[in-house]
């Protein structure tokens, strides 16, 4: 079991878009290995590579005792929205509303490099739609309207995790062509 240190909002890989996964070797799998141990110790429905410090388009979830991963994933979503609770790790004890597609179909690849293809509908959806927008540097507190971003930040500034120092980062076994700090 390796759970690693989870990043906070404003550390800056956060913000950076994650690149793809070409090389599906021992070294991604103990990467898996730990995104899933972190985010089950944690707890939370999902958590993304970037979030313990490695740009890659990983990200493993846990839904509904569902625990799964998927590898440079491409969403296709649905028309029918949904408009519920939303936290996110890096964003400790931070819930808004946040609106996503009802439903999800998720293609990508397992840790092996095999192709696998996720549908789901409501949490399933959103913890898959929230962890895709971490690989591409974006929060849901992006996705929130302009009253309920402004009352997030206010939240975030005076959260006693705010400007903490960053953790200690090691330099990822990945080529991650400088997005892993």
């Amino acid at each position: 079991m390796a759970v690693r240190p989870i990043r906070l909002f404003g550390d800056p890989i956060l913000r950076k878009s994650a690149i793809e996964v070409d090389n599906f070797d021992n070294d991604l799998r103990q990467l898996v290995t730990d995104l899933t141990d972190t985010m089950l110790e944690a707890p939370g429905a999902g958590l993304a590579a970037p979030q313990i410090g490695v740009g890659l388009r990983v990200f493993t979830w846990n839904v509904d005792g569902e625990v799964g991963h998927l590898i440079n994933p491409s969403l296709s979503l649905s028309e029918e929205i949904q408009d519920g609770p939303e936290g996110c790790l890096s964003l400790p004890d931070l819930t808004f509303d946040c609106r996503r597609a009802l439903s999800v179909v998720a293609s990508g690849f397992n840790m092996y490099g095999d192709p696998v293809r996720i549908e789901g509908s409501e949490l399933l959806a959103r913890a898959i739609q929230h962890e895709t927008d971490h690989l591409d540097g974006v929060l849901f507190i992006d996705r929130l309207d302009s009253v309920a971003r402004k009352a997030a930040m206010r939240e975030i500034r005076e959260s006693e995790w705010f400007g903490l120092e960053q953790p200690t980062v090691k330099v990822s076994p990945h080529a991650t062509n400088g997005f892993g700090l």
